[in-house]
């Protein structure tokens, strides 16, 4: 299983940034997937989950709004577009993989996610 992110960088307060996480080593279609994000010193905070097909999804009080996630299982790529940036956004954010197939249990748990990517950078300045 590998997972591999991208799309972080700078940008502004207000501006706009889209993660993808591109999946491969495992049947992608059948697995709900996660984006989550920390900051140094902190722990592991959920951001958004969305159901196999795409059909559900869910996110984090901090971010209902702002951030979309999507999935296109025909290039088994998940992604996170993120709009009106704040300065809190700031963080590694990652993608991950459900523990279990067509499973959504828990999906705010990163106890429940068994794969991760290596992260990529979002800093918002103000």
């Amino acid at each position: 299983v590998q997972l591999v992110e991208s799309g972080g960088g700078l940008a502004q307060s207000g501006g706009s940034l889209r993660l993808s996480c591109v999946a491969s080593g495992f049947t992608f279609s059948t697995y709900a997937m996660g984006w989550f994000r920390q900051i140094p010193g902190k722990e592991r905070e959920f951001v958004a989950a969305a159901s196999w097909s795409g059909t559900y999804t869910y996110y984090a009080d901090s971010v209902k709004g702002r951030i979309t996630i999507s999935r296109d299982n025909a290039k088994n790529t998940m992604y996170l577009q993120m709009n009106s940036l704040k300065p809190e956004d700031t963080a590694l954010y990652y993608c991950a993989k459900k523990r279990v197939s067509y499973s959504l249990g828990q999906y705010e748990s990163s106890f429940e996610y068994d794969y991760w990517g290596q992260g990529t950078q979002v800093t918002v300045s103000s």
